[in-house]
């Protein structure tokens, strides 16, 4: 291979891993600085799609990346935080918020690049304040982008000479279709759209491909970068697959649009470099920024018509789990601490039908192996975690404020449930993990450990419903009968572990299968365990 070729190759594959480990840096150190904030972004500011547009700007401008928050959202959607016309805005602000990085690698600072990155090393190494540390990440992170770019500039700068590229930028200028598929090909092969872009800007600056020929590439760009939102859905939930598809649709659309007015827009592009002064990279950055701007307040009035577009081609039944509190109204903590007791309560409500039903499923999981079941017990195990917070946060708040003794006692008994619920919630994620592990190793059991695990797994959920029953009645009759059951379930994790070393002795089971029979009893024994501690609770105090 001739030298240039090696030096070139060399220099633009070094400078893009340096790139893209720039814009992942950068972006970490933001999220890292912005800590658990993200997701409360977008749980708490997207009750319209207007607010979600401007939540996804924020959210994708914090973490540099709209795949990212793309993908965040799709998980978000899965786990019944966030409906799909929730979704459709965040989405359209992704795209609009990833603009920034265009804009900010067409300053042109690229000279100061190993300047910016020993000074993040020195925040980085020097100080061990976390926010510090965070803004040190930050800074590494941005002169590495630049840095990484004045290397793919480097090694970009012989493809003006070579015919081959020629030819191709001739093609693209006169088939933009053609340069549609090189963007987003790319751009699916780089999972980068902001990397892709950059490379696109050092191309134009360079003079190595015209105007005309660079727009349906930026396009192509946008559509490549939604591959990361359906990696993400694969396996989800339908309403995940919905917005994964939702996002495929917002930029094939756009892109249909502009390039139906590919020649206006090109004219509108070069006239405001000229008016503006703008150097080649600005220009390119301002093209993606009018295309995704425009592109939303194209689509957003269409958010419902898209909504039920994905609904049509995507069938099923939404399976959306609201895992959202319902009954935490802050004005009763002012006015009323018992009411707001009383509040909390019902909350708990909703926790403890989320382990029911996050049991069932996952029990449904285990005899049919469909991944639907799967995806639903682990939708309510994240309800539980994240009513688990909001509870507590709210119990938290009530207790800055005088409560009288039977107030107290209630407050406790509330608290020590939500923790054994949690608990129960962990168990659950366990046994669909086992289960997981049995389909993957492909592990068989006999038909007689099926038997045992169904007969234990009904006296469990039993026993647990008789004791959420007993606790919210205030039934002590109930409670007691409540604690035998759990008394059986012991005893029944004994007798199935003989069982189980029999069947193993006798060569009737494998290892593997002896893991997953063994792990989910256990499991199984200790929701037992939590459910007995929250009976006693009703015991206790009559």
């Amino acid at each position: 291979m001739d030298l240039n070729y090696q030096e070139m190759l060399f220099q633009f594959f070094g400078g893009l891993g340096i790139f893209l480990f720039g814009i992942k840096y950068m972006g970490d150190g933001l999220q890292n600085a912005a800590g658990d904030r993200l997701k409360d972004i977008l749980d708490r500011f997207t009750t319209n799609p207007f607010m979600g547009v401007l939540a996804g700007v924020l959210v994708t401008v914090l973490i540099q990346s709209s795949s990212g928050t793309t993908a965040l959202t799709v998980g978000l959607v899965s786990a019944g935080f966030m409906t799909l016309r929730q979704a459709i805005g965040v989405i359209m602000g992704a795209n609009i918020g990833t603009t920034v990085t265009a804009f900010i690698i067409g300053i042109d600072i690229g000279e100061y690049s190993l300047p910016i990155i020993m000074l993040g090393a020195i925040l980085l190494f020097f100080f061990k304040n976390v926010k510090i540390t965070s803004i040190g990440q930050v800074v590494f992170g941005f002169g590495a982008l630049f840095y990484g770019l004045e290397l793919m500039s480097g090694g970009m700068k012989p493809l003006r000479s070579l015919d081959a590229f020629q030819e191709l930028t001739l093609s693209m200028s006169n088939s933009p279709i053609l340069g549609v598929v090189v963007g987003t090909i790319f751009t699916v092969i780089v999972q980068s759209s902001s990397a892709t872009i950059g490379i696109l800007q050092e191309l134009f600056s360079q003079e190595a491909i015209n105007l005309k020929a660079s727009l349906p590439v930026l396009f192509g760009d946008n559509i490549g970068t939604t591959i990361t939102a359906v990696i993400a859905a694969l396996g989800a939930s339908i309403a995940a697959r919905r917005a994964a598809l939702v996002h495929v649709m917002f930029n094939l659309i756009g892109t249909i649009i502009f390039l139906i007015i590919l020649t206006p827009f090109t004219n509108l592009i070069g006239y405001l470099q000229g008016v503006l002064g703008l150097n080649p990279e600005m220009t390119i950055a301002f093209a993606h920024g009018i295309f995704n701007v425009s592109n939303t307040v194209i689509q957003f009035p269409f958010i419902f018509a898209l909504a039920w577009i994905v609904t049509k081609i995507i069938p099923g039944d939404d399976e959306f789990i609201d895992t959202k509190p319902h009954h935490l109204n802050p004005m009763f903590i002012e006015r009323s601490p018992s009411i707001a007791l009383g509040q909390a309560k019902e909350e708990l409500k909703r926790m403890c039908e989320f382990s029911i039903n996050g049991l069932n499923e996952a029990l449904t999981y285990f005899h049919n192996s469909d991944k639907k079941h799967r995806e639903n017990s682990l939708q309510y195990e994240s309800g539980i975690n994240n009513l688990d917070k909001k509870i507590t946060q709210y119990l938290l708040d009530i207790s800055s404020k005088s409560l009288s003794n039977t107030e107290r006692d209630e407050f406790s008994n509330i608290a020590d449930s939500i923790r054994d619920i949690e608990r129960i919630g962990d168990h659950m994620e366990n046994i669909v993990e086992l289960i997981d592990y049995k389909l993957n190793k492909k592990v068989t059991l006999s038909e007689s450990a099926q038997t045992e695990l169904a007969e234990m797994y009904n006296l469990t959920t039993t026993t647990l419903q008789m004791a959420y029953d007993a606790f919210f009645n205030e039934d002590v009759e109930l409670a007691k009968k409540a604690l035998e059951n759990e008394d059986k379930i012991d005893k029944m994790e004994r007798q199935l572990r003989k069982k189980h070393i029999l069947r193993l002795n006798e060569r009737q089971c494998t290892g593997d299968a002896g893991i997953v029979y063994v792990d989910i009893i256990s499991n199984l024994e200790r929701i037992g365990d939590h459910a007995s501690n929250i009976v006693e609770a009703v015991i206790n105090t009559k």
